[in-house]
């Protein structure tokens, strides 16, 4: 039977608590003001909601959240997130990676970890970045690229020795028959955002995956459907695939609220992927089928 990953990502959730004077210093006071001009006039909990439910409804083996449940990384909306979590899937059934909102600020980070350790253990129990969890055929390896950025600045990075460790990670489990998922907020190629909202590592991330390969990676961070290919070993392309915002209640088909499902299948000596687009009709009301995905 086909393995069948769910991925979402790019929550914002809200509405966002009262902050307190002090608790709007620096960056926060910036982005405080762009929830209250925009962004919460986009994210739309009860679109939400209805995206989670259809997510069980297609009973997938394992769910991938790859950021940005926050906003502004204040600790009391990481209380939200927790219950969030919880709704989307237990922590042995839902994987967790942080994106930049969730680590907005340098205070942000100790309620981020505590606030996602569950859903971001390896399966020898270790916390910290990469982790791994295999499941049936699949291998799971979850990357943080969340780092607090300057005011307006949106960027993430992986690190030399994340990279190390993933290098390790990524050659271990092809040794072992693993389909290999690697999943992080931000789109890891050099082309993959604007100045200051890119990953800074894109181009170590790229040689990377040309020396050790993988099956598939995913991310979020663009809030829009996209596909696209690193070169692997022996040029063998790695699909790329980002995903919508999973609360976005307006803009394009490919920018609104959605999930993407993958099935993946031991084919011979390697793995077939099929990947299909659910999200929000274009009624603005109810979640269905957007058609598959060309990877």
């Amino acid at each position: 039977m086909p393995f069948l990953l769910a991925h979402l990502s790019d929550l914002h959730l809200g509405p966002l608590p009262r902050p307190r004077a002090r608790d709007l210093a620096g960056k926060r006071l910036t982005g405080w003001f762009n929830w209250e001009r925009s962004r919460a006039h986009v994210h739309n909990m009860d679109v939400l909601a209805s995206l989670i439910a259809d997510i069980h409804t297609q009973e997938p083996d394992h769910i991938a959240v790859t950021g940005d449940l926050a906003n502004i990384g204040l600790p009391q909306e990481f209380e939200l997130a927790k219950s969030v979590m919880r709704n989307i899937g237990a922590p042995d059934f839902a994987s967790f990676t942080p994106g930049n909102h969730d680590a907005y600020v340098r205070s942000s980070l100790d309620h981020l970890a505590r606030a996602f350790a569950p859903w971001a253990a390896g399966d020898d129990g270790a916390t910290g970045y990469p982790y791994l969890r295999v499941r049936s055929d699949v291998a799971l390896i979850g990357l943080s690229s969340g780092v607090p950025t300057a005011p307006f600045m949106a960027s993430g990075k992986l690190g030399a020795r994340q990279r190390e460790a993933l290098g390790r990670m990524l050659d271990d489990t092809k040794a072992r028959g693993l389909a290999r998922i690697v999943m992080l907020h931000h789109p890891p190629h050099k082309t993959g955002a604007s100045i200051g909202r890119g990953l800074m590592d894109a181009a170590a991330f790229e040689t990377l995956i040309a020396r050790h390969g993988a099956e598939l990676v995913i991310h979020g961070h663009n809030h829009r459907l996209s596909v696209m290919h690193l070169r692997g070993p022996d040029r063998r392309p790695v699909p790329v695939v980002g995903v919508a915002s999973a609360s976005a209640a307006g803009g394009s088909r490919t920018h609104r609220a959605g999930y993407n499902l993958f099935r993946i299948a031991r084919e011979g000596t390697g793995f077939a992927i099929g990947a299909q687009a659910r999200g929000l009709m274009d009624d603005r009301a109810t979640i269905g089928d957007l058609g598959p995905i060309a990877l």
